[in-house]
């Protein structure tokens, strides 16, 4: 497929999605799902891509919500349809083996807040701001932000931000948990790449093995994730990364990670 309203680039094992409709504040039209979802699959299909860095083209929005045109044609059941696209390409972008990490250099507000909160984690800006407005359109969050939101950072939050359409700058949502760290503007795409290659240089099978076991013990008691915890590090140690890494330790070297188990 080609892209018209994202950017996609792969480096050093680094892949970057860059949502590409500047005039629009890098609004989710359907053709940008499409895009993104075809990204998102060719990301799960390449085994070199250890990590997902997402951005906003232009310096005014990561993304500014969903095509408020499109949303206006429509009637309750495509609307239910293009509810459930967004759910469905930012779940799958949430479900990706590896970690994905949002720089939210601007505007991320209805699907854009959507989109971070179902990132790994994510950098910000200090000029970003976050926050659902859909209230003030008459109608609700449409691609998860009522479930992810409350989820991370309690509903009492939750329900205030969504109930009154708030919008929190980047500082304010540190504090809340959506952002891990706020950053000068011009600094934001450097420190989310250094962090990505700190990320790509660790042991692919851990890396992928973390991700999965504590996505899935948020959703199980702690007996469960325990299990799931314990079945998780004993297949890391038979991967050539866990003796590799026991070895360079043991050694006083740096490791030198390749993935892959023993024989």
């Amino acid at each position: 497929m080609a892209y018209e309203h994202i950017i996609f680039d792969v480096e050093d094992n680094i892949a970057w999605i860059t949502f590409n409709r500047p005039k629009r504040l890098n609004a989710l039209s359907g053709a940008l799902l499409d895009e993104f979802s075809d990204a998102l699959a060719r990301i799960e299909g390449d085994e070199n891509i250890r990590v997902l860095i997402l951005t906003g083209a232009g310096d005014k929005a990561f993304v500014a919500g969903a095509d408020i045109k499109e949303i206006s044609e429509c009637n309750t059941l495509s609307a239910k349809l293009f509810a459930e696209k967004g759910q469905q390409v930012i779940s799958k972008l949430q479900q990706l083996s590896i970690p994905a990490i949002a720089a939210v250099n601007g505007y991320a507000l209805g699907g854009g807040n959507e989109i971070v909160l179902a990132c790994d984690f994510a950098y910000a800006s200090e000029t970003a701001v976050l926050g659902f407005p859909e209230i003030t359109l008459g109608i609700i969050p449409g691609f998860g932000g009522t479930q992810r939101l409350a989820r991370l950072i309690g509903t009492a939050k939750a329900k205030e931000m969504i109930f009154t359409g708030k919008r929190i700058s980047a500082t304010a949502a540190r504090e809340y948990g959506m952002i891990n760290k706020v950053c000068a503007p011009e600094s934001l795409l450097d420190e989310v790449r250094e962090a990505a290659k700190t990320i790509a240089s660790r042991g692919k099978v851990s890396v992928r093995a973390a991700k999965e076991v504590i996505n899935l013990g948020m959703d199980a008691d702690l007996n469960t994730g325990l299990a799931i915890e314990a079945i998780a590090f004993a297949i890391c140690m038979a991967g050539e990364d866990a003796r590799e890494g026991t070895s360079a330790f043991l050694e006083k070297r740096k490791p030198v990670f390749k993935g892959g188990f023993r024989g």
